[in-house]
């Protein structure tokens, strides 16, 4: 099993996630993260911290997410590891609030 973070996070990266994985599985493409599931031992310690709630269990993950597994298996292979907290997009904000969250 994994995490899988889903287009919530796209236009946001808020990066809290990176900052409480214990084996640094993120990620980024610079819009967005990526868990890559060979690297996550699925502690689920981001999911809670995330702003956005762009993350979830496999077992836990949406119907209409579904395709974010292979997503995010296939760019997280390609892109840079982080394992430190990125600003937040400029968009941040207004994405979070868009999805119905923050304030």
């Amino acid at each position: 099993m994994t995490v899988i973070v889903t287009e919530k996070c796209d236009g946001c990266r808020f990066t809290d996630c990176v900052t409480v994985c214990p084996v640094a599985c993120f990620h980024t493409d610079g819009t967005m993260v990526y868990v890559n599931p060979v690297e996550c031992i699925d502690c689920g310690a981001c999911i809670p911290v995330c702003p956005v709630h762009a993350i979830y269990e496999a077992r836990d993950l949406p119907a209409e997410f579904e395709h974010w597994k292979g997503v995010n298996a296939e760019r997280a292979a390609g892109l840079p590891n982080i394992s430190e907290k990125l600003e937040p997009l400029p968009t941040a904000l207004s994405r979070q609030q868009a999805l119905g969250y923050g304030s």
